[in-house]
């Protein structure tokens, strides 16, 4: 079952680009923005009461990402302050699928559909989304 959810609720949350970021000539290196997405959609569940930890070791639940696919638009450098915009465009019953974007003082830099999966931490099969972390999704979409 997969749920769409309207109107999107936004998570934003901003990231300095670090010189461990960048390549040779101060450039993120392409990569690098699926960590900034991976940072973003963390501290999301952090702030809905979620530790990611806490739910390895209490439910023995973690996400994995299952698929995505990227646009890159324009290049971010180093000592760059960038916004990461998060918001959940479809809930399954183990799956997440956010669109995120990275921008630059409202510049669009990159842009991502990224598709994460709940699975059982001991056989790494595909779970259920913990009940309290899908109703807190939801009531994010209200």
């Amino acid at each position: 079952m997969v749920t769409d959810l309207t109107p999107p609720y936004e998570f934003v949350f901003d990231i300095r680009v670090y010189y461990e970021d960048t390549d040779a000539g101060g450039v993120v290196f392409y990569a690098n923005y699926l960590k900034f997405f991976e940072r973003a959609r963390t501290e999301w569940l952090r702030a809905l009461g979620f530790n990611q930890s806490d739910l390895a070791d209490r439910l023995k639940r973690v996400f994995m990402v299952a698929g995505l696919d990227m646009d890159y638009r324009k290049p971010a450098r180093l000592d760059d302050l960038l916004t990461i915009r998060s918001r959940v465009t479809r809930l399954g019953r183990a799956s997440i699928h956010f669109a995120q974007r990275a921008e630059r003082q409202g510049e669009l830099l990159a842009e991502g559909n990224i598709q994460v999966c709940c699975v059982d931490a001991l056989q790494l099969r595909p779970a259920g989304l913990p009940a309290d972390v899908r109703a807190s999704l939801q009531s994010t979409q209200e």
